[in-house]
């Protein structure tokens, strides 16, 4: 008997966990929230652990000699061991907080991407990729004459994995890939491509923000140098993130940021000398609340146990694949067999943001635009597209209210 044969997932009862989705919007419509690949909602445990900390013992880490000083350090790091587990890191070193997974990325850029790599080297970054594990690269490319190599994509939403293989060089020093795509879904064989990058002596750097909270991630199988996320895609806090980096490559890196808690010891005659990692990397006061809340969204979101939560949304994502394809003039973007939970559309004769707006007064939420993939919408030809994407707390019911609403708002636009 499987896990998912002894537990089930009641979503009933886990919805009573977000206040939010209680409210009632435009009036009187019931808040359908469909836009979780850019921000989960929050569940009260969370809240409730972010409004303890300040109630209770609001105050610095790490110098403090006092009673409130030393709880919040222990919260605080009890929280990059939680995180450290999470994503099976082997040492707790290896597990850096930021500002979220932009802030991370950008940390690899800066740190290791300025002491590692010299004019001419290549770096291999996905056409799926969000606009933050590209422009980092860009730039660093621009001022040190690094060249940037594209694995390219199907119709399908897929990266073309014999391309993949065929672009590296003996300059290629780094790939960069989202293990899922926030504009499409497709969830990247990053494991594979991990093992291909190391073959040719390269690193890989993933950007993890669509995944964590919907697959168990373990960085040791999939085997990368770098995995990147965000609490508030993990039903935690926005202004946090994560940066698990391997030990070994933490250890040589220089800092990117100086200040407090990243010294060893400060002299203006003899200079500086720099604390190991992580705190290396973590330069002036942290954002505490947030890391203590972030520990507290991880362990709601482990103790739903993630073989019941991508079973429940693939059951979603089915369902609103097969009724949305009803609709005169649908185009899916992105139908890659092996997807997570969200579902990119145009409709023909109707403008993506007049569907978002018109969708949104019947009380549901969707994003529209770009979704920070600009190469990716110009590879299908598309200024933008609707995006609806699904979290544990979404049911079969709003699915349907969503489709139906879409169908009357395209009838709407096209009269």
């Amino acid at each position: 008997m499987s896990m998912t044969d002894e537990l089930t997932l009641d979503v009933e009862v886990l919805r009573a966990e977000f206040p939010v989705l209680g409210r009632r919007v435009h009036g009187d419509k019931a808040l359908v929230y469909f836009d979780n690949a850019a921000t989960t909602q929050t569940p009260k445990a969370v809240l409730d652990t972010w409004v303890d900390y300040f109630e209770r013992y609001n105050a610095n880490i790490h110098r403090g000699l006092h009673r409130l000083a030393d709880e919040a350090t222990q919260a605080y790091e009890h929280s990059r061991d939680t995180v450290r587990e999470f994503v099976n890191a082997e040492d707790v070193r290896e597990i850096i907080f930021t500002r979220g997974t932009t802030e991370a990325i950008n940390l690899v850029a800066q740190s290791w991407g300025r002491s590692q790599l010299v004019e001419g080297d290549e770096i291999l970054i996905s056409r799926l990729e969000h606009h933050s594990n590209i422009v980092p690269w860009q730039m660093l490319a621009q001022e040190k004459g690094l060249t940037i190599r594209i694995i390219p994509v199907d119709e399908r939403g897929e990266l073309d994995m014999d391309a993949y293989r065929a672009l590296f060089t003996s300059r290629t020093r780094l790939v960069c890939v989202a293990h899922v795509s926030n504009a499409l879904g497709t969830v990247n064989p990053v494991a594979e491509m991990a093992r291909i990058a190391h073959e040719h002596d390269a690193r890989i750097l993933v950007d993890g923000a669509q995944a964590v909270a919907h697959t168990r991630v373990d960085v040791q199988t999939l085997d990368v140098d770098f995995y990147a996320f965000s609490g508030h895609k993990l039903y935690g806090p926005t202004g946090i993130g994560v940066l698990y980096g391997r030990l070994s490559l933490l250890e040589a890196m220089p800092p990117w940021q100086g200040g407090g808690e990243m010294i060893r010891t400060v002299s203006l005659e003899e200079g500086t000398r720099f604390a190991e990692p992580p705190h290396r990397f973590e330069a002036g006061t942290p954002a505490i609340a947030e890391v203590i809340a972030l520990e507290r969204a991880i362990r709601w979101v482990t103790n739903l146990h993630f073989e019941l939560l991508e079973e429940w949304e693939q059951r979603l994502l089915k369902h609103a694949t097969d009724r949305m394809k009803g609709i005169d003039g649908m185009r899916i973007i992105g139908e890659a067999p092996h997807k997570a939970a969200v579902i990119s559309f145009v409709v023909e004769g109707a403008h993506s943001q007049d569907i978002g707006l018109l969708v949104d007064q019947f009380g549901v939420a969707i994003r529209t635009g770009h979704h920070c993939a600009q190469p990716l919408m110009h590879h299908y030809g598309l200024d933008a597209t609707c995006r609806a994407s699904f979290a544990a707390y979404n049911t079969l019911e709003e699915v349907d209210y969503f489709v139906d609403a879409l169908q009357r708002v395209v009838t709407m636009v096209r009269d």
